[in-house]
Order: structure tokens, then sequence, then C-alpha cells
């Protein structure tokens, strides 16, 4: 039997999972590193706490397999990240991740720079402080020491690539994640790094994610108790990844995760470039294609918010009766009728990427009754979170034929939440088994597929597996297009009172 490692280099931690040649998952471990977050708007990680992690999870995956049976081993990481080695391939400084919003400085440069029309159609992305691009300039204007030293810029997955190989790559779908790749043409933008005063020298060669990097290097095999005759498979950014995972290798097929943030994507055989800029788009791990997408920031993080703030009795029973208190959250929230009693949540917590790309966002119900309950409640929070990603849907809708859509994440794992989705979107919802393996088994294929074990990524169809089908009651579905309008017009109303507060603040 051959095997095939997948690791997942998320934010909190590094998942590696043992996957046969069937699709079959074997094991999966993890092993969590720190984040650094000071200044309020600074989060680093050190990549030396990366490799460790790839090191000890790997040896654990290997106690019950031999290591000449792992044929491949491919990555997904965490994007727009800035990774900044030397000659020598050492770190030279803790890496900037995504979640690093230091770069405003810069990020006002640029946009004064190119016009920000222009930057979308060429990147697919607006113009920010939170891609890769940004935080390198940053690096360049207040640490120049550091800047001088610099051999390349990775992603985290591309460090972990070269600690392997000793190779320096990066892949289509992490590279379209740095604000300087153009997705038009697949190689970096010199208009853009022009515009940004930085050289193409310091970036790595760009490569299908189905690349093979090298094999694993001698010394760095005994560490991980792998065979040198492993090939090492360059892999794509987790967000791409997770849509391999979830089934969007064609266009006929859409797919939304629910986690604490959220997001629908689709594949295209071109980028879309949304007249608004609502929507971005990600070159795709299939080759080829591309995977515009659409990230909402507090979807779960709205139903945990709810639950701290609201449910602190059904936290304590769930306990006592060891299930999950999203479990009765959801049991009373559909004790509401369609529309929560005339209840809207708008769920901009952490003010909002797509659709609205407004900082300065706030959530708030609308129509507080005293006679609304804790099930209007909960049912309006579901209710607002759907709304607000049913926008991200029907953008795509009008671009791509989509027959249906498979959810993944915590938030789809209750069949009512998953008809809610369908009834609101108006297209037929697949919930995936053990979706939470998405991400893995999205870099576990690109591996197959990159040695050859597998023909193409409609591989992920035979390992996929379906729990539930669901269709749209399409007359639920005229109902919540009435909620929907009374949705948009609640956030334009109150776009003034959200720069009064800012002010306020």
């Amino acid at each position: 039997m051959k095997y095939i490692i997948s690791h997942d280099l998320g934010t909190s931690g590094n998942k590696a999972t043992l996957f046969n040649e069937n699709g079959t998952l074997i094991k999966s471990v993890v092993s969590s590193y720190e984040t650094d977050f000071f200044n309020g708007n600074c989060a680093e990680q050190n990549p030396s706490d990366w490799f460790d992690s790839v090191k000890e999870t790997t040896v654990s995956l290997l106690q019950d397999v031999k290591k000449e049976d792992i044929v491949a081993i491919s990555f997904s990481g965490q994007m727009m990240a800035c990774v900044v080695v030397d000659e020598k391939g050492v770190p030279i400084r803790n890496a900037l991740i995504w979640a690093d919003t230091r770069a405003v400085e810069e990020e006002k440069y640029l946009k004064r720079k190119i016009d920000e029309n222009k930057f979308y159609n060429i990147t697919g992305h607006r113009i920010s402080s939170t891609y890769s691009l940004a935080k390198l300039m940053w690096i360049k204007n207040n640490e120049p020491d550091n800047y001088k030293k610099i051999k390349f810029m990775l992603n985290p997955k591309d460090y972990i690539v070269y600690k392997l190989t000793g190779k320096y790559f990066t892949d289509y779908s992490d590279a379209s994640g740095t604000n300087c790749f153009d997705l038009n043409n697949n190689t970096w933008s010199k208009e853009i790094l022009e515009a940004a005063n930085i050289s193409e020298d310091i970036l790595p060669s760009v490569k299908p994610s189905t690349t093979i990097a090298g094999n694993v290097l001698a010394d760095v095999a005994n560490q991980l108790h792998l065979s040198d005759s492993t090939l090492v498979v360059i892999g794509g950014g987790d967000g791409v990844c997770a849509a391999v995972g979830a089934g969007s290798v064609d266009q006929k097929l859409a797919y939304n995760y629910l986690g604490s943030s959220s997001w629908i994507g689709i594949t295209r055989d071109n980028p879309y470039f949304d007249p608004e800029m609502r929507t971005f788009t990600w070159a795709h791990m299939v080759p080829g294609q591309y995977a515009p997408t659409g990230t909402m920031n507090a979807a779960g993080n709205s139903y945990s918010f709810l639950r701290d703030e609201f449910c602190k009795d059904l936290v304590l029973q769930a306990k006592k009766e060891s299930t999950s208190v999203y479990k009765l959250m959801d049991e009373e929230a559909f004790q509401s009728t369609l529309g929560a009693n005339g209840l809207i949540y708008l769920p901009y917590l952490l003010g909002e990427r797509s659709p609205r790309w407004n900082s300065l966002a706030r959530g708030c119900f609308i129509g507080l009754k005293k006679e609304h309950t804790r099930s209007d409640i909960l049912r309006a929070g579901l209710e607002g979170i759907i709304f607000n990603l049913g926008i991200i849907n029907d953008i795509f809708s009008n671009v791509a034929n989509i027959e249906y859509m498979n959810i993944t994440g915590g938030l789809a794992k209750n069949v009512k939440v998953a008809q809610l989705i369908s009834d609101i979107y108006g297209i037929p919802i697949n919930i995936v088994k053990n979706s939470e393996q998405a991400t893995s088994i999205g870099a576990a294929i690109c591996a197959g597929v990159g040695i050859g074990l597998f023909k193409d990524f409609n591989v992920i169809n035979d390992f996929i597996e379906i729990e539930c089908r669901l269709v749209p009651n399409m007359e639920n579905y005229k109902k919540y297009q009435v909620y929907r309008k009374v949705f948009e017009n609640a956030y334009i109303a109150m776009l003034p009172i959200y720069k009064q507060l800012d002010k306020l603040n």
C-alpha cells in the first residue's frame, strides 16, 4: 500500500494527515505553535516552530507505517504571510502572518501609486496591508538592515518545502495571495513591483501546485524518519486546498465553508473581476483554473458570540449532558419561525470583507421587541449570517452555472441549518462528511496528482462522502427574498451610524 502525508500549516498549529492511495484517512495528528500578537495590529510566528511541528507530526504518523511506503508529502499553508530568508535559507526575522496589518502606510502608498481598479484587475484582489507585498514593503521601510539580507520572500509552506528539498518555489495559488501576482499571465507583476519599489529578484520561481520540488534531503529524511526517496510536491494555499477538498474542481459545483469566518468559492477557467470589487480570485490548484471567493469575517464568530453572551445556561447544560452547546442552540433557534418574528441581525462584529469591504461596519439587531425570545435572537443570528453569504452566492450565480453547493465546517453540521442555507440561496445543498479534513484532503490529492498516482483532481469525487442532500423549499425561498431586501436596506441605513460610532471610539 502506498501512502501520502499532507501537512496543513494553519494559524494555531500544523495538522499532519496520513492517507492511503485510496484516499482513506489513516491517522491525523496536530502540533500547536505560538503566535506573538502585539501593538494591536502585529502578528508574528517563528518559522522554526513550523519546521519543528512538521518533524514532530511526521514522526508520529510513521509509527505504524514503513517509511519506504510514503511516496509523497505535500502542503497546505496559511496564505498572505511574509517569510524572509537570507542566502543560506535562514529566516532573518519572525514571519509576519496573514493577521498582521501593521503595513497601513504601505497600503496607502500603493493606493497613491497605482489605480485601485487597475490593481484589482491585475491581481484579483484589493490593495491591502493584509497581503505579503505590503508587509515586505514595511520591512524595507522600517528594517532596512534586515531587508538588505533578503534572498527570498516565501510563504509558510514554501519555507518548509525549502527545508525539505533545498529548493525555492511557490505555487500559483500562494503567489496569488501576495498582492503582486498577475493572475492573467501567471507571473509576478512587473508594474506592481515597480510601483512598490520591490525587486522581483527576491521572489521565488512560481510553479503549478502539482510540481515536484524534489526528494527529501537525506539529513532531513533522517530527522523526519522518512526515506530520501519520498517526493515533495509544492502544494497550495489553504483556501484553495479547502476548495479541492470540498469538491470544487469544476464549474458546476460551488462550496461554502462555515467556520469562525465563512466563505463561498467557485471554479472557473478564467479569473472573475467583480465590477464592485466585492470578491477576490485565487489561482486554483487545478491546472488552468481559478477560484473566485468571497469571505465574511464573523459567521461562526457571530454564533459563538451569541453562545457566550446569551446562552451560558446552555453551555452548562451541554457539559452536563456531554453534548454540543451548538446542538442545543440550533434546537432552540428552530423553535422560532421563518424570519425570526421580524428580527434582523447584521453580522458585522469584526467589520466586514466580502461583500461589504467596510472595516467600520458593526453588528446589530434591528427590530427588537419586548416579545422577542432567545429563540428569535438565535434564529435571527443564523439568518443574518446566511443573508450576508447569500449576497456572495448571488454574485457568483450571475457568472457561473452553479448546479449545487457542498457545505463544510462546524456551522454546517446540522441538517436544519443546511436546509436554511438551501432555502435562502435557492440551490441544492450537500453536507460533506468529515469536512474538517477538506484542506488536508486537498493537499493530499495535489501530491497524488503531482507524482502521477492520481490521473487528475477529479479523483476527489471518489474520495468525498456526501452525508445528506437537500433541495430548497421554493416557498421559503420566496419569503426569504423579502427579508433579504430588509436586511440590505438595514445595512445601507446603518452606514452613517457606523461612521459616527467610529468617531466616538
